[in-house]
């Protein structure tokens, strides 16, 4: 399977803080959000040729960091299940918008398939609480099966 289909998948979201602070927060496994803070088992080395690997609900996620461009830009690989174990690429980057941080998120080289076609809900869910962290939001806590609706309880 040499050619396969990709796709890309880009989640945006304003969060009312400061660049540096919004940078910080997505590579602090303390904050509800980024997915280090979800994990059930976390290796986690930000920083270039650095490793990632964390798992969640026995489902296992790793890479390498490829970028880490305080505080405008991080990237890195991404191999699990939903990748049928192809390498991934995601690229987060943050722009100042008045007084606030523009965060954007594109994974790209996913797998034409519907499990990949899933980190959209993934990402989208991940973005929605990390933003509410930093602003008024509820603080609620994080759940997983709210992401993933087809992750067996």
């Amino acid at each position: 399977m040499k050619n396969f289909k990709t796709i890309e998948i880009e989640v945006e979201r304003t969060i009312p803080a400061p660049l540096g602070e919004v940078f910080d927060g997505w590579l602090d496994p303390k904050i509800p959000g980024n997915p280090w803070n979800a994990a059930e088992k976390l290796i986690l080395q930000p920083k270039v040729d650095g490793l990632f690997y964390w798992t969640l609900k026995g489902t296992s996620h790793y890479g390498r960091f490829i970028e880490v461009e305080r505080p405008n830009r991080i990237q890195h690989t991404w191999v699990s299940p939903n990748t049928l174990g192809k390498e991934s690429t995601v690229t987060v980057t943050f722009r100042k918008q008045g007084e606030d941080t523009l965060m954007t998120l594109v994974h790209s080289a996913l797998p034409d398939t519907e499990v990949a076609r899933g980190h959209e809900k993934g990402w989208t869910y991940f973005l929605e609480i990390f933003r509410e962290q930093f602003g008024t939001g509820s603080r609620r806590e994080y759940r997983w099966e709210e992401a993933h609706t087809s992750v067996k309880k």
